[in-house]
């Protein structure tokens, strides 16, 4: 077998979904973002297809402005919102919608060309919620009673500027680490005390969350930052590789996706994507185009493919499927504006930018919805959660709903 045969094949392999080892239709909570293998896949099946009638509603809520995504784990979801330039963080009985506790704290709401509010996701670990707010707060709070367990202000120490839409990416536990993408190459905090354990320079963060891989046998955390993509070590943060990546606004948001040693990055205002080779610290570029500009929303990967939506900034969005291995384009589907993708039971699962959810086969072969229905307003710029057949959703301004899809 050549080396390239053998590189590809083992990066198709890593494209596919790991399948969690539970017994039965137990579905594995999702208790950070893009889920437990942080891509965006959920491995639950059997969903209902008959939507006809439109999808039974579990719940409703109101969380306030933002866009944060949700975490679920222990029979609990947890989001943020910001109401009267007040962040508060949320816990909610994941069955019944029941508020378990908030937290609050004064941070600005901050609208600069769009809603403003929250943008990180919530992380859940050993029994503690972790939060980032747009200023910089860090929380480490019970996650039974919502209470402090410590906090920092990145801002004030380190001293990390924030970007211009504020911090963004989620808290990633990495072991007894808590890694963020603040400052210039990221910051590391003691999980169990805030206690700052490495940092970057203090220039301004990107906007994606850390993602923790292994890239040449070397334990790596790679974070989209302010003009680059850097590999670092999780456990010094040594910077191990760099390769610029320029977007106007500096908006590299959406979080990149690895396959052994292959990372993809994307990045909207006519940027477009790349598919990069990591050999120790040098980084070759495979393929680099534009028919895949992700604006905000992340990509997902699934069985050599890429699906995501592509931004054409003041002209049109499409839902688009791209080829892993070149970067072709196997189809394009209009409708949805800037909505969010995740893959459930090998299927796509969007919520568009207007509220409308879709089921569609994640195929190379073309666009097939399988079934659509509304149950959102506003405008949604954030991805679903799915855990349990309960699909949860929100809207800019903070409507929060939860539906039965099995």
């Amino acid at each position: 077998m050549s080396s390239r045969f053998a590189g590809i094949v083992r990066a198709a392999i890593l494209l596919l979904p790991v399948l969690p080892a539970r017994a039965g239709d137990a579905a594995p909570d999702w208790p950070h973002w893009r889920g437990p293998d942080r891509n965006g896949v959920s491995s639950e099946t059997g969903l209902e297809t008959d939507w006809s009638g439109g999808l039974p509603v579990l719940w409703k809520a109101s969380v306030g402005t933002g866009f944060a995504s949700f975490a679920v784990s222990g029979g609990r979801v947890y989001t943020t919102g910001n109401a009267n330039d007040t962040d508060t963080v949320y816990a909610f009985d994941a069955a019944t919608g029941t508020a378990a506790w908030t937290h609050a704290y004064p941070c600005p709401l901050d609208p600069k060309y769009y809603d403003g509010g929250t943008s990180a996701t919530p992380t859940v670990d050993a029994g503690k919620v972790y939060t980032l707010s747009k200023a910089g707060h860090v929380f480490c709070l019970d996650a039974e009673t919502g209470k402090p367990v410590w906090s920092r202000d990145v801002s004030v120490d380190p001293g990390a500027k924030p970007p211009t839409w504020g911090f963004a990416g989620s808290p990633l536990v990495d072991g007894p680490r808590l890694i963020l993408n603040v400052g210039a190459a990221g910051l590391c905090l003691e999980k169990t005390t805030g206690k700052i354990l490495w940092k970057s320079g203090n220039g301004p963060a990107g906007y994606s969350t850390p993602l923790p891989c292994t890239i040449g046998g070397r334990r790596t955390v790679v974070l989209f930052v302010q003009k680059a993509v850097v590999g670092v070590d999780p456990e010094s943060g040594a910077l191990l590789w760099e390769h610029p990546w320029k977007t106007s606004y500096d908006a590299n948001i959406a979080d990149p996706i690895v396959a052994g040693s292959e990372v993809f990055i994307s990045s909207g205002y006519g940027t477009g994507c790349a598919l990069l080779k990591i050999e120790g610290q040098a980084v070759a570029e495979v393929w680099r185009n534009r028919n895949m500009r992700n604006h905000y929303s992340s990509c997902v990967a699934w069985e050599g493919h890429l699906y995501g939506v592509d931004n054409d900034t003041g002209k049109k969005n499409e839902i688009r499927c791209l080829d892993w291995k070149t970067g072709e384009v196997k189809w394009a589907q209009e409708g949805l504006g800037c909505g969010t993708i995740a893959i459930a039971g090998g299927r796509l699962l969007i919520l568009g930018e207007k509220g409308e959810l879709v089921l569609a086969e994640a195929s190379p072969a073309g666009w097939k919805a399988i079934a659509r229905a509304p149950i959102l307003g506003g405008r949604c710029w954030t991805v679903p959660v799915l855990c349990g057949g309960r699909l949860y959703a929100r809207n800019a301004k903070g409507d929060v709903v939860c539906v039965k899809l099995k």
